[in-house]
């Protein structure tokens, strides 16, 4: 390796750029899956949790929801200006929303990157409005053992077990947990 005076770059931007991983339609294909599947009721607000470059973000305010985002990068502004966005350190508590903010919550690849996800579980709790729905899409730890940890930000590896548990352990009720193939 060569050392070089260039910054530390962000996660979104060095692991997700658009040479390696170009934007495609899947996003705007599994957002309108997700809300035809999930009914979710146009005008309500989402909160894409690890909005990343901002693809389902934009998917979801596509199919009429009022989208709202948080990362630690920055990289989803440019692509969702409609939207609200924060940049914020996950890691960190609280999340910068109120209690009960919004309707929905989803996160697609984020838990796994923590150390302690039960705190990010706990303040989605917190933010979600009585009766909300979360949608949590993690890679299943017994289909990619081999290669979770090639991320070397993966932290939290899931099963469906796991995955139903710590929802349950912090408060919500009705969890469902079911595995998905990603085309």
């Amino acid at each position: 390796m060569i050392h070089s005076e260039e910054q530390q770059r962000d996660y979104v931007s060095v692991t997700y750029n658009e040479k390696d991983r170009p934007f495609t339609k899947y996003p705007v294909l599994l957002t309108r899956y997700l809300v035809s599947k999930y009914k979710l009721s146009k005008g309500c607000k989402i909160l894409d949790l690890g909005c990343g470059r901002g693809e389902f973000l934009r998917g979801f305010i596509s199919c009429g929801l009022i989208g709202y985002g948080v990362d630690s990068s920055n990289n989803a502004a440019p692509i969702c200006p409609e939207a609200e966005i924060l940049q914020s350190d996950l890691e960190k508590k609280p999340l910068p929303y109120e209690d009960c903010s919004f309707d929905y919550v989803f996160s697609k690849s984020v838990l796994e990157h923590f150390y302690y996800p039960e705190e990010l579980v706990q303040e989605i709790f917190r933010i979600l409005k009585p009766g909300g729905l979360v949608i949590t899409m993690v890679p299943d730890w017994e289909s990619v053992h081999k290669t979770f940890y090639e991320d070397y930000t993966h932290r939290t590896p899931f099963t469906v077990i796991s995955l139903r548990d710590i929802f349950i352990i912090n408060g919500f009720k009705n969890v469902k947990v079911e595995k998905f193939r990603q085309i």
